[in-house]
C-alpha cells in the first residue's frame, strides 16, 4: 500500500509541476503577446507621428513655393513698369530731340534762304 500510495504522491506531485509549468508558459506567451502588441502601437503611433510631420512640411513647402511664386509675380510687374516707365522718358527724350533738330534744321535752311 505504501507503494501505491508514493506512487499517487509522485503523480500528483508531477501533475502540479506539470501545471505550475503549464502558467508560467501561459504567462509568458501572455507576456510575449502584450510586448508585441505594444511595439506595434508604438511603431503605429510613430508612423502616424512621421505622416503628420510629412504632411506639414508638405504644406509648409506650399506655402513657401505659392510665396515665392508671388514674390516673383510682384517683381516681374515692377520690372515691367520700369521698362515701361523707361521706354515712355527714351520715347519723350527722342521726341524733344527730333523737335529740336527739326527747328534747328528749319532755323539754318532759313538763314540759308535769308544769306542768299
Amino acid at each position: 500500500m505504501n507503494k501505491y500510495i508514493h506512487i499517487l504522491l509522485v503523480g500528483l506531485l508531477s501533475l502540479g509541476l506539470f501545471a505550475c509549468a503549464q502558467d508560467d508558459s501561459k504567462s509568458m506567451s501572455e507576456k510575449a503577446s502584450d510586448m508585441a502588441e505594444s511595439a506595434s502601437d508604438t511603431v503605429e503611433n510613430a508612423a502616424d507621428a512621421t505622416g503628420d510631420a510629412m504632411k506639414d512640411a508638405a504644406e509648409a513647402t506650399g506655402d513657401a513655393m505659392d510665396d515665392a511664386a508671388d514674390a516673383t509675380g510682384e517683381a516681374m510687374d515692377a520690372a515691367g513698369k520700369a521698362i515701361d516707365d523707361a521706354a515712355d522718358a527714351t520715347g519723350n527724350a527722342i521726341d524733344d530731340a527730333a523737335d529740336a533738330t527739326s527747328d534747328a534744321a528749319d532755323k539754318a535752311a532759313a538763314k540759308a534762304k535769308d544769306a542768299m
